[in-house]
């Protein structure tokens, strides 16, 4: 490569993202005091620019603008540029979308954002062109008529991005009102259950037209309400719904059918042309989603998912030290000695291609059938390509073609000639020569940004699916993780969790010069994945950090006058809002993960006081909960495990005694929401007989495992038959 024309003082920064813009002719500076300081001193408009390094729109916005000399000159001449990687900084990013959402209507990335010297925004986007266009204003046009209203209207452009701010003060607020109570379960289930039924899609599943996004939140919202109306109709449909849409997702080009994986969201209503990026998060969420529809319907075919799912993040999304990449990019180059990425182009398939690698043919099938005939046949692949040109705004994919599973095994089998068992096969020999062939290709740039809330829900992803699919090496690697957390993302001396860390040069861990404190989802996400990851192991541990991170928790971002928790700490001057997340999205919102994590705490610690804390963060957001519960599915399924209280299931025996492992598969294989394992394993020092002092008075029955069942720590009669504990375990 050149040596590059232009350095600015992201080169110094870690996250890949801000390392994108280090040599564009914008003066970028990173979020901090020296651009403040600039501002003031220089009384100086700021220009936030908010992005992520896979983020497709932000490449775009950087290659027309961020990299053009001219429209560089006025950026540095009337503004001081900063930019944020919204992963790194979700802080910053969420009082800034607040306002562009509010002000606009919609929100999203890049985003956009003019500040007054004092951090107050009063005008903002998210893409701009770079010229004015028919519909649009070009940015270089946005850029020149700010610069002028800050020369001309300076005091009347500080006066409204005062009004705004206490405008978003005053609409952004999420406080308990009065004497309020957590809400009523049934109501705001069955609320949330109309309104999620009227949204779905009948033919393909999930809960839009288009775009269409996995929403792990609404799938395990409809576990939840299946497993506690199993003999109504509603709750069959809620299942129906739920396994549908796995099965549809399972099935669709957003699924990587030759690289494994999900994308992370589908342009149109069928699950086919994605948007390709890969998202930690989403892959976490899926696997955990995809283990409990296998526990719920012992088909196969779930359990396979979550071990292509798994694969792809052991593979392409793991670094040495055990810690977990946050991405993959969309955009790749095609060639590699094409000039220009194209989004997709890892991934996507001619028709002449596949015939070239799959030319052999079938023996037993109808005559003359080729590899290609079968498999091109099977995903739906067509000559002139299969992705709609409305899909494709920049006739990116144009010839290409996005797999998507068009027929069942038993027909494609049938249409050749062949039996299931044989074709499932032969597929399985063509992905593989297609996979080989893509890893000639040019691959997509990697986010190795390691974040401690995504690693958190990839640990609960493992963890869960270690447990359900009995698969001990899952478990490994979710401890492995865990381990890596601990190193690395956690400060002992304070206690305290930090947010990010990076590969740095030979594959070592790096920190940023200042590291970045832990935020609420840090916090929250962590400790979910802890308590997974017990249950799952049973190393009393993982259960011991999860609570000393509950407490710090507390101290950190606890609302003792509106109650739940602030996203953020208290004491940075620099975040001109202090909010509490309202919707459940790609990501549930951590107050709702947080009940469920408050309600397991009081579980193994006895401490009642998390179990009022619960019930509080409920109650702040009843009024949300009672009106629009679609918007928070999980805290709506947070709602119904509160009101019918954690049933704590204990396995007294030797955990590596055979009739207690037999107990603890027959718990770990039955979908339950509303239980809590532990195993009382008879030694009296342990971390749990400490905790919960009624452990001492279960004991064996006959000498064999036994299990009982608990609730507010009074438990019933001793149970020895996997049977019996079997029928006990269903809400």
């Amino acid at each position: 490569p050149s040596v590059p024309r232009h350095t600015n003082r992201l080169i110094n920064e870690k996250s890949p993202y801000l390392l994108q813009h280090a040599h564009n002719p914008v003066d970028w500076y990173p979020w901090g005091q020296e651009a403040f300081d600039k501002a003031k001193t220089e009384n100086k408009l700021i220009f936030l620019s908010v992005g992520y390094s896979t983020c497709h729109w932000c490449h775009v916005m950087e290659e027309e603008s961020f990299k053009s000399k001219e429209i560089g000159e006025i950026m540095n001449e009337h503004f001081v540029c900063i930019k944020v990687d919204r992963e790194e900084r979700p802080d910053v990013d969420k009082v800034y979308m607040t306002f562009v959402q509010a002000t606009s209507g919609g929100g999203g990335w890049p985003m956009s954002v003019w500040l007054t010297p004092d951090l107050k925004p009063f005008a903002g986007g998210t893409y701009f062109p770079p010229e004015d266009g028919v519909h649009r204003v070009g940015f270089r046009t946005v850029l020149l008529r700010i610069a002028e209203q800050w020369k001309e209207n300076k005091d009347a452009l500080l006066e409204s991005s005062q009004r705004i701010l206490v405008a978003l003060q005053h609409t952004s607020e999420i406080r308990v009102q009065g004497q309020e109570s957590p809400p009523p379960a049934k109501e705001v289930m069955d609320t949330c259950f109309q309104q999620l039924s009227r949204s779905y899609d009948e033919d393909y599943g999930g809960f839009s037209k288009s775009p269409k996004f996995p929403t792990p939140v609404n799938l395990n919202f409809l576990f939840t309400y299946w497993a506690l109306h199993r003999t109504a109709p509603e709750g069959a449909r809620a299942l129906q719904m739920a396994l549908h849409t796995l099965k549809m997702m399972a099935h669709g080009g957003i699924h990587d059918h030759i690289g494994q994986g999900f994308h992370r969201y589908s342009t149109d209503q069928h699950w086919h042309v994605p948007h390709f990026e890969k998202m930690l998060y989403d892959q976490g969420q899926l696997a955990a989603m995809y283990s409990k529809a296998f526990q719920i319907s012992g088909d196969e075919f779930f359990a396979d998912v979550v071990r292509d799912i798994l694969l792809y993040v052991s593979r392409d999304l793991s670094d040495q030290a055990g810690g977990f990449y946050s991405a993959e990019d969309a955009d790749s180059y095609p060639t590699t000695t094409s000039r220009e990425k194209r989004e997709g182009a890892f991934c996507v398939w001619a028709a002449e291609e596949l015939r070239a690698l799959l030319p052999d043919p079938v023996e037993g099938a109808t005559e003359g059938t080729t590899l290609g005939d079968v498999f091109m046949h099977h995903y739906g692949v067509e000559e002139a390509g299969n992705v709609d040109p409305m899909k494709d705004p920049h006739q990116e994919l144009r010839g290409k073609n996005v797999l998507i599973a068009r027929s069942s095994l038993e027909l494609t089998a049938a249409r050749f000639g062949l039996e299931p068992g044989q074709l499932s096969a032969l597929l399985q020999e063509c992905r593989q020569r297609l996979s080989s062939a893509r890893e000639q290709r040019p691959r997509p740039h990697l986010d190795t940004k390691m974040l401690a809330a995504w690693n958190g829900l990839m640990i609960s992803g493992f963890a869960q699916a270690g447990a359900a699919l009995a698969e001990q090496r899952y478990v490994s690697r979710a401890a492995e993780a865990a381990a890596f957390l601990r190193k690395h993302l956690f400060d002992p001396d304070s206690g305290r969790l930090l947010r990010s860390c990076y590969r740095g040069k030979d594959n070592s861990v790096e920190q940023s010069a200042v590291p970045i404190q832990g935020f609420l989802e840090d916090y929250v996400f962590v400790i979910q994945a802890l308590f997974d990851l017990y249950e799952a192991s049973l190393e009393q541990g993982w259960l011991e950090w999860a609570l000393h991170l509950q407490h710090m928790q507390d101290k950190l971002f606890w609302d003792p006058k509106g109650f739940a928790y602030f996203s953020t700490e208290a004491g940075d001057p620099s975040l001109l809002l202090r909010l509490k997340d309202d919707q459940d999205g790609a990501e549930p919102t951590p107050n709702s993960v947080t009940v469920t994590n408050l309600l397991r705490a009081a579980s193994y610690s006895g401490r009642m006081e998390w179990v009022e804390k619960a019930g509080k963060i409920l109650a702040a957001f009843s009024e949300r909960l009672q009106k629009i519960p679609i918007t928070l599915p999980e805290m709506v399924r947070a709602t119904a495990v509160f009101h019918h209280t954690l049933k704590q299931v204990v396995i007294c025996g030797d955990p590596q005694g055979e009739d207690t492992k037999e107990m603890l598969q027959c718990v770990r294989s039955v979908f339950s929401p509303n239980k809590v394992l532990m195993v009382a394993d008879g030694d009296s020092a342990g971390f749990l007989y400490s905790q919960l002092p009624f452990l001492a008075s279960l004991e064996r029955k006959d000498g064999k495992a036994t299990a009982y069942i608990c609730s507010n720590f009074t438990c019933s009669l001793p149970v020895t038959s996997v049977q019996e504990l079997r029928g006990m375990l269903s809400p």
